[in-house]
């Protein structure tokens, strides 16, 4: 159970941060808009909202600076979340999969527990995955949803099949989405669940989804 978890971690990590650095403008076909996902609108206001967010936390961190320093790409990243955020959601509602506020509770429990404490939890996900104390909760939501959706599809996540299967569900859900980001953010794969090819840091393996073969980015 405890490695399942790990490997969803990382499954899950590879691909909410894999994008490089955000120019926030409007393009001609959706001004404002830093992508549109299903028909639906992604403001570069919320986007920049959410990255603010992030900052303020950092700010107040014993290691703001260090932290700052290595969050340069922190724009990009957050919307490479909000896209795939509503790809997950798409392929997890087409395999009937849901997720509930107590379950959310759960897992953000047990990843409290294994760091030690609410406020080394909240240190780590801050240093680690650019992720904010009032956005947690959503971060958690994924955590519980992939795993979910693995199992509806009949995969493992510890195995490269598994990554596999789960990688053509989500690749399903991203291309009838119609996925359209503004030029100025870079654009979006299908096949790789990313915005662009920046791989953060602390990501040791990319390419967790999608084709065996699929190339590397770190």
């Amino acid at each position: 159970m405890h490695r399942r978890r790990r490997t969803a971690l990382a499954v899950l990590a590879a691909t909410l941060v894999a994008a490089p650095l955000l120019s926030a403008c409007g393009n001609q076909s959706h001004p404002g808009a830093a992508a549109v996902v299903g028909g639906e609108r992604i403001e570069v206001s919320v986007v920049q909202a959410r990255a603010a967010d992030v900052r303020s936390a950092q700010d107040s961190s014993p290691e703001a600076a260090q932290l700052v320093n290595k969050s340069g790409q922190l724009n990009r990243a957050k919307l490479h979340g909000l896209i795939f955020g509503r790809v997950l959601d798409r392929a997890a509602a087409d395999a009937g999969v849901t997720v509930t506020r107590k379950e959310i509770q759960e897992m953000r429990k047990a990843n409290r527990a294994q760091q030690g404490g609410e406020e080394q939890f909240e240190a780590m996900m801050l240093q680690q995955r650019w992720v904010a104390p009032d956005q947690i909760d959503a971060d958690m939501r994924q955590e519980v949803q992939l795993p979910k959706l693995a199992a509806a599809l009949g995969a493992d996540l510890g195995t490269p099949a598994g990554q596999q299967v789960v990688g053509e569900a989500l690749t399903k859900a991203s291309k009838a989405l119609d996925i359209d980001v503004n030029p100025r953010f870079g654009t979006w794969d299908d096949q790789k669940m990313q915005l662009g090819n920046y791989s953060a840091p602390w990501i040791t393996q990319v390419t967790e989804f999608g084709p065996q073969d699929a190339p590397a980015d770190a």
